[in-house]
């Protein structure tokens, strides 16, 4: 498989040229040392270790002050989860010296949760999350939907329609580097579920002591089943069997290691009695259908479970927009005690907001426009950007005052910069 730049690089590139230490985390498998190794061996030089590699973890946990101290630097350090005591000696060497770029870190958990992490490093590393592959970077296009939903007036460039075919392929694909190196059928299965084990049985387990790791494919199974809904934590531990003070350590567990990612609820005192539980998103299309055991073919044969990784993969796709994006943008859902509900509301650092609802069809009516319209009317003008359905036919047709349907493939297509520049 031809290597495929990474929309984020250019953001890591700049953190290096004035930051000490930049941190990637994200899923393990996503790339990231793929990422940190072409940075090394090109924009940015510099020597690259990894503690996946038994000799280097041992030395490195032997002394972590002589080995940040011998090291070299420019230093990339590969899975510095591995060894959390290497980041003492990083804070103390940037304390004496600040010049920038001396280290690229990465972690396939979230390391700056864990005890005395966070103050080591407060102040001294940026922190980029770098997830699988998005469909953009997969057609060699630095995604720019984002922009063009928070942006002025202008609608992004047109966009073809989307098959049937090419969207169950492309859900059922996602966006991890090996899955999409290898062909659709039962070697991308074999993968995915070598994967889930590898996380649930290995990764949890390096990351706190758990007794019962047994639970955890229950958990997610559960989760992949209402991923459309906000989180009921009651409901959810009765469904699995286990307390409500053990269920929140598995969610919050299952976030650090980036298999879930929490969708928090958008709301503002324009919009009384909204929801605030949030929502968790499955981290990839591909993994959220192995959890529902379903392949494509009964996907493609069964429009409910069709919408729901649809509209778990457009809420990754957006994220994953976002997370490369040098814009501020945050993403939510909203959804109000009466029904009111729209899927996806991303919110501009100027406090612009646009909707976004996903329906994987080739036709949309006007009531597919109601709850985006009945946000708009809220907000006002000066606030509400657009709401959009992303739909897989290929023309922009206007529904109203800022509502509009576009083509779901926009996110794959829009380049960064043809769309409006950002508020």
């Amino acid at each position: 498989m031809q290597e495929l730049e990474r929309a984020i690089a250019p953001r890591l590139l700049a953190a290096l040229n004035d930051t000490p230490a930049v941190m990637i985390v994200g899923p393990r498998q996503a790339g990231k040392s793929t990422l940190v190794k072409e940075l090394a061996g090109g924009a940015h030089p510099a020597r690259y270790v990894s503690l996946d590699d038994l000799r280097t973890l041992e030395a490195a946990q032997e002394d972590p002050v002589g080995f940040v101290e011998t090291a070299g630097e420019p230093l990339v350090i590969d899975e510095i989860q591995r060894v959390p005591e290497l980041l003492l000696p990083i804070k103390l060497a940037i304390d004496e010296d600040r010049r920038p770029g001396r280290f690229i870190l990465t972690g396939s958990a979230q390391v700056m949760v864990l005890p005395t992490v966070s103050e080591s490093l407060a102040g001294r590393v940026e922190i980029h999350t770098l997830w699988p592959f998005s469909q953009a970077e997969i057609e060699g296009v630095a995604g720019g939907l984002v922009g063009s939903l928070l942006g002025s007036d202008s609608p992004p460039p047109e966009a073809p329609a989307t098959s049937r075919s090419e969207l169950l392929d492309r859900v059922s694909r996602g966006g991890f580097p090996e899955v999409v190196a290898r062909a659709p059928g039962a070697r991308r299965e074999e993968w995915i579920d070598a994967y889930l084990s590898a996380i649930t049985q290995r990764d949890l387990r390096d990351l706190a002591k758990i007794e019962r790791l047994g639970e955890v494919p229950a958990i997610l199974a559960s989760l992949a089943a209402r991923v459309r809904a906000p989180l009921n934590k009651v409901e959810l531990s009765s469904s699995v069997g286990i307390p409500r003070s053990s269920l929140d350590r598995y969610l919050t567990l299952l976030e650090h290691v980036f298999l879930v990612r929490r969708l928090p609820a958008w709301h503002t005192n324009l919009v009384k009695q909204v929801t605030k539980s949030p929502k968790l998103l499955l981290s990839d299309s591909a993994l959220l259908m192995s959890l529902l055991r379903v392949d494509r073919d009964r996907l493609g044969d069964d429009a409910s479970l069709l919408g729901s990784v649809t509209e778990c993969f457009v809420g990754m796709e957006l994220a994953k927009q976002i997370a490369a994006s040098p814009a501020r943008a945050s993403l939510h859902h909203f959804r109000t005690a009466r029904g009111a509900e729209v899927d996806f509301v991303l919110e501009g650092a100027g406090g612009r907001v646009a909707g976004v609802e996903v329906k994987p069809s080739a036709t949309v009516r006007r009531g597919d426009f109601k709850h985006l319209a009945t946000l708009r009317d809220r907000l006002g003008p000066e606030r509400f950007a657009r709401g959009v359905v992303l739909y897989s036919g290929g023309e922009r047709l206007s529904f109203g005052e800022r509502l509009e349907a576009w083509p779901i493939s926009t996110l794959w297509t829009t380049a960064a910069g043809q769309g409006p520049p950002q508020s």
